[in-house]
């Protein structure tokens, strides 16, 4: 039984050692994502590293002080009415701070309408009225 025990802790130990190795690759793969992120969600990590905070852990310093800075301003504001503010003042040209809409998402035109029964077409105009 005790073996048996041995036999568990060493495997746990194991596999905590894997994770801890993979949370270390991934914070040094967002770490060189920082000096120039990518601009599509597709180019962003799809492995362990997507689950580490972009600019380190909370705390450590401001958005304007960061990498985050990279991503556009701290202040920015996208309205209803689809006007965009920065710092409380509303900007010149709002399509300079929108980016391309996330494919299948809300705001994607090629994107299948949920309510429709299933259909793989996109939804038209003419059916979200």
């Amino acid at each position: 039984m005790e073996e048996e025990n041995t036999e568990q802790r060493s495997s746990a130990a194991e596999k905590a050692a894997e994770v801890e190795e993979a949370y270390r690759k991934g914070e040094e793969k967002v770490k060189a994502l920082e000096e120039d992120p990518p601009k599509n969600l597709e180019d962003w990590p799809d492995d362990h590293a997507k689950y580490v905070t972009f600019g380190g852990p909370d705390g450590g310093h401001s958005y304007e002080e960061g990498p985050e800075s990279k991503l556009g301003p701290s202040g920015l504001r996208h309205l209803p009415d689809g006007s965009v503010e920065i710092d409380g003042e509303k900007v010149d040209d709002p399509s300079q701070y929108k980016g391309d809409p996330i494919p299948g998402g809300p705001t994607d035109p090629n994107a299948t309408d949920p309510a429709s029964s299933g259909s793989d077409e996109p939804a038209s105009a003419s059916d979200e009225a």
